[in-house]
């Protein structure tokens, strides 16, 4: 009985993590912008792998689930059109913008405690995909 439970749980824990990688494809919707909802957890990003077209507008909303804990979103990549550092709350914030350039970027959170990892090093990273 005790190795038919670890073996369900290492199933359960496996396909967990293989769901966490599938990337969300946004879609554009009638008024032709994609739009994505996007959550900050202890230290991720849910969805963590976002693809959207080139040239297409994005409309991101992001919030933390955190009270106490500070988290910021950050996607740093100027060749893509693409610049965006907010301190993120409870409250939801909405981002706007048009990828001009394909390719993967990150988005993750740049805060830190003294002499502790930074949250981007504890898994507090996503992909932005950029696609034709």
């Amino acid at each position: 009985m005790k190795t038919i439970l670890i073996l369900i749980m290492l199933i359960t824990g496996a396909l967990t993590c293989i769901a966490a990688e599938i990337p969300v494809i946004v879609p554009i919707e009638n008024d032709g912008i994609q739009r994505i909802e996007i959550t900050g957890s202890e230290y991720s990003f849910k969805p963590a792998h976002i693809v959207v077209k080139v040239n297409v507008p994005v409309e991101i909303k992001v919030h933390k689930t955190s009270f106490i804990v500070p988290h910021d979103f950050v996607i740093n990549a100027p060749e893509a059109g693409i610049s965006i550092n907010e301190s993120l709350s409870r409250d939801p914030k909405s981002f706007f913008f048009i990828p001009l350039k394909t390719g993967k970027y990150s988005i993750y959170c740049s805060k830190k405690l003294p002499f502790m990892h930074s949250h981007r090093e504890k898994g507090m990273e996503a992909v932005l995909e950029v696609v034709e």
